[in-house]
């Protein structure tokens, strides 16, 4: 139950801060009231009376285009008495609509000199409204009286005075537009005018509003902190605790000086900040183990912890170091550790770059993974792709410094290589294990398949072998190509598998040629068109010398083409690991 004492300084504090919120609310309210008015006058008043002036020029206008039809209607031989009469209907009409208009324009300016509410210039607007009046009246009647002679003398076929007083009558128009145009820019210069008031009533809002709100907020913390110095203080003590812990520090800790609600605040927090300290420890402890990710999701996601797993599309990847017993005698064990510690730091580092989980190292061999809940489905084949690229070249990394952290160059392991093997599948993926020790891990045939793709590089000569599905994901991120079908140890279906020859548009101009060079080979191979394979081979070794799948195709076309088919053989090559 809240204290009597804290209660009622909230409440003061509340209710200063709402009062305060409602005379700044009420004045902004009215200067926006205000604003409203002046836009509402812009838009039904300025405006549609520009619009009535620029229409009164175009009826004018066309006006003065039907005329100049009646005139041809009557001068053409014979003369288009139809077409006469309609054009003098279409003239007399708009002649009654330059009248609605002119009177519209006029009843719109009227209304603003009219309207106490808004300031306007209103002498400058009188002004206009008396000159749209003369001019329909003046300025129209000279022309006005010019047509009804031209039309009179169009009526007697008195050609020659019809066409001086058609020239007269389109300087008369043409005068009358002018003046028009004048008109209707000084109405522009006072829409103008209108909207510039707007904007320094607009300003004037926000800055009668800012320095209310600025004046509110001085006062409200004023009083907030006379009213509430004690809890502030506590306050304040435990906001740079969070701020600390939020940055990392678990070291800190809060003195309690009250027994009220903020010293019990204060005490859960300290015990908050032991806790955490220890769940740190578990992580850092365990981070070193275990993927960090999974460890997080061991502990704030339990559901991960369930023994009965599931099923879910994965992509596994092996890692081994080539022939990294052979390479590795001779060392004394300070100088392997330092090299396996290295190789493990480099080739782990684009594993987690690229959101992928390391399950374990297998002495010289890495397993990871990629998928849910740590991966989306539509990324992991991707980013287990990218992956395989960054390890092959941080090889080179390893190699350079082998003699630094040996102390001593030319030793074998300078010529390390890797075999990576990447499948794609369904897998089981849950806590699998004992009662007393457990392993957050893949299982199914997926993991089976990458294992033996790993090892198949041994007969192939390539870095990398990937299955057909891990491709089909992948999507257009890497460029690959078709090395075999085979049937690895333990399976009896055979399985397409491919090479990842690098990231899209960054592979060489050799590289393409001869894998364009081998995709042909091996066609020709499954077709038994052993010379055809032979010959594509040969092109493909002359692209990139020393290429390891060419050489393995070539040396098994070659035995065919001499010793024959093997029995049974259906394009498929039998691999052990």
């Amino acid at each position: 139950m809240i204290k009597q004492s804290i209660r009622r300084r909230i409440v003061a504090i509340a209710a200063g801060l709402i009062v305060l919120m409602m005379a700044t609310s009420v004045l902004s309210m009215v200067m926006v009231g205000r604003v409203g008015n002046l836009l509402d006058e812009l838009t039904a008043r300025y405006n549609p009376a520009n619009e009535h002036l620029i229409r009164i020029d175009t009826l004018s206008l066309e006006r003065a285009l039907a005329l100049r039809r009646m005139v041809i209607a009557r001068m053409q031989e014979p003369p288009d008495e139809a077409g006469y009469k309609a054009r003098k209907q279409l003239y007399e009409s708009k002649g009654a609509e330059v009248d609605a208009q002119a009177r519209a324009a006029r009843d719109l300016i009227n209304a603003i000199i009219a309207d106490t509410n808004t300031p306007s210039n209103n002498a400058a607007l009188a002004r206009i409204e008396s000159r749209i009046d003369s001019l329909m009246t003046d300025g129209r009647s000279l022309l006005m009286r010019e047509t009804a002679e031209l039309l009179a003398a169009l009526d007697t076929r008195d050609f020659a005075v019809v066409r001086d007083r058609l020239a007269r009558v389109d300087v008369l128009r043409d005068e009358l537009s002018r003046k028009i145009e004048v008109l209707r820019n000084e109405m522009v210069q006072e829409s103008y005018a209108a909207i510039a008031t707007i904007r320094a009533e607009q300003s004037r809002a926000v800055v009668i509003s800012a320095l209310a709100t600025v004046l509110a907020a001085v006062v409200g913390l004023i009083f907030a902190n006379l009213v509430s110095g004690g809890i502030i203080r506590s306050v304040r003590q435990l906001l740079e605790g969070t701020r600390a812990v939020e940055a990392g520090h678990l070291d800190q800790s809060i003195d309690i000086r009250t027994r009220d609600e903020i010293g019990e605040l204060a005490g859960a927090f300290n015990r908050m900040v032991v806790q955490l300290r220890d769940n740190q420890r578990v992580r850092e402890t365990f981070g070193k183990y275990i993927d960090p990710r999974v460890v997080e999701g061991l502990i704030d996601r339990p559901n991960l912890t369930a023994a009965e797993g599931q099923r879910r599309l994965m992509t596994v990847l092996f890692c081994d170091l080539k022939g990294f017993t052979s390479l590795s005698e001779g060392l004394v064990p300070q100088g392997l550790v330092k090299i396996m510690n290295r190789y493990f730091s480099l080739m782990s580092e684009p594993i987690r770059s690229n959101r992928g989980i390391i399950d374990k190292y297998i002495g010289d061999g890495i397993m990871a993974y990629w998928g849910p809940p740590f991966v989306d489905e539509a990324d992991h084949a991707r980013l287990a792709s990218l992956a395989t690229l960054e390890m092959i070249e941080h090889i080179e990394t390893l190699r350079r410094e082998i003699p630094d952290l040996l102390g001593v160059r030319g030793t074998p392991m300078e010529r390390c290589d890797l075999r990576i093997g990447v499948a794609t599948g369904e897998a089981l993926v849950g806590s699998i294990g004992s009662d007393v020790m457990m392993s957050y891990t893949v299982m199914g045939d997926v993991v089976n398949l990458a294992s033996r793709l790993e090892g198949a590089n041994k007969a192939y000569g390539t870095r990398n072998l990937v299955s057909a599905n891990t491709i089909a994901a992948a999507g257009a991120a890497v460029e690959f190509r078709e090395i075999d079908r085979i049937v690895v140890e333990g399976q009896t279906r055979p399985e397409v598998i491919f090479e990842i020859l690098g990231r899209s548009g960054e592979v060489t101009p050799e590289r393409l040629a001869s894998r364009d060079q081998y995709g042909r080979a091996l066609a020709a191979y499954r077709e038994r068109q052993w010379d055809d394979a032979l010959g594509a081979l040969g092109s493909s070794l002359k692209a990139v010398p020393g290429d390891g799948p060419s050489l393995c195709l070539l040396a098994r076309v070659e035995s065919m083409k001499t010793n024959g088919v093997p029995a049974g053989w259906d394009g498929s090559w039998h691999v052990q690991k």
